[in-house]
């Protein structure tokens, strides 16, 4: 476990911008008794050896929820990396392709882990920008290397980037004053971390409400929901969550962090001894916000309360001295949110591609 947690260390040595992984989550994340995702999947984890050292690894997941969800027989291979061989990179998906035959799957897809929270798609566009937390930053041979090996483009997944000082045309304004005089709804922003305890457990449920039709979601379970929560909880910064609620309902939400690539990166992904500091430091000096997770509750969309969301969002930002603000991935597909986006003239900063191969029958 050891080497299958470190070996991305070794492959990408000296590339400027790979991101480690915060070793002490990804402990935590990799532990089948911590991590409660573990215990509704079939899992594999296999790591690649020349000699006594590590050059490569991978995962493979049968989520037996998501499946009977949507009546699919398909295994998922994650957290794929090795050293630039494809004969190596050949092996190791050959092993999870003959391990999904033998679970009885039809399909491969990947990488895409437990859940659309977890880092997925190759990324194939954007390498020269700042990586982002739970985003994959491989080589870029890997992805044409998925293609020769028979693997289709299955989905897209994008991020963007525009300023924090753009100036929001008229028609923004209009739809925040008949948001804000419906009445109906409150908006509600925080100054302390205590104050976000009580609506983690209503965000998340509005989440699997709203999620429910990407591709990749499924209903996260209470127990999956608290894990999530004290994963991301120490990240987030109270004046950068907005929520509206409609008498004691939340009904729309957005998260965004501090981009605090930098500092795991100084640190190594070591919180000890002083990895903690530098990743504290860079939450404090960044000028880039990241915009991690949102959503308004379906019948509701369209009424301009993400609009309220992010005018108020944005006055945070600029108030923080935020000069950039990023979005995390958002599914090509996802025509609504790509849309309220792009109005902003944002522009396409990464693309990541998910890739499927459909499994001959086991003889």
């Amino acid at each position: 476990m050891s080497d299958f947690i470190r070996v991305p260390a070794f492959i990408h040595a000296g590339h400027t911008n790979w991101l480690p992984p915060v070793y002490a989550d990804e402990r935590q994340f990799f532990n089948r008794n911590k991590n409660p995702a573990f215990s509704h999947c079939e899992t594999i984890l296999a790591v690649a050896y020349a000699g006594r050292k590590p050059v490569g690894r991978i995962m493979g997941i049968v989520h037996h929820t998501y499946n009977k969800l949507k009546n699919e027989q398909t295994a998922r291979f994650s957290f794929f990396d090795c050293v630039e061989d494809e004969e190596l990179a050949a092996d190791l998906i050959e092993f999870i392709t003959a391990w999904a035959k033998k679970q009885g799957m039809s399909c491969l897809t990947g990488p895409f882990a437990f859940s659309d929270k977890d880092p997925q798609g190759f990324q194939i566009e954007g390498f020269d920008t700042t990586p982002l937390l739970g985003t994959n930053c491989n080589l870029p041979w890997l992805p044409a290397f998925m293609e020769k090996s028979g693997f289709t483009p299955l989905l897209d997944c994008l991020t963007y980037r525009f300023s924090a000082s753009l100036t929001l045309p008229e028609t923004y304004d209009r739809v925040l004053r008949r948001a804000e005089n419906y009445g109906k709804y409150r908006l509600i922003e925080f100054t302390s971390r205590r104050q976000l305890k009580a609506y983690i457990q209503p965000v998340m449920h509005l989440t699997n409400e709203t999620y429910s039709n990407l591709y990749g979601y499924y209903p996260l379970s209470n127990h999956e929901m608290e894990a999530l929560a004290k994963r991301y909880m120490p990240l987030l910064m109270p004046e950068f969550i907005k929520v509206i609620v409609s008498g004691n309902e939340v009904v729309a939400y957005v998260i965004a962090i501090t981009n605090i690539s930098a500092g795991i990166i100084r640190s190594r992904g070591k919180l000890l001894p002083f990895g903690w500091w530098h990743i504290w430091r860079s939450m404090q000096k960044t000028k880039q916000l990241d915009l991690m997770l949102g959503a308004v509750k379906p019948g509701l969309q369209g009424l301009g309360l993400e609009v309220w969301m992010g005018m108020k969002l944005l006055d945070s930002a600029k108030k923080a001295g935020m000069q950039t603000m990023a979005t995390h991935l958002i599914l090509e597909t996802n025509h609504r949110m790509r849309a309220v986006i792009e109005r902003l003239d944002a522009e396409t900063s990464k693309r990541f591609r998910i890739y499927q191969k459909v499994l001959q029958s086991v003889d």
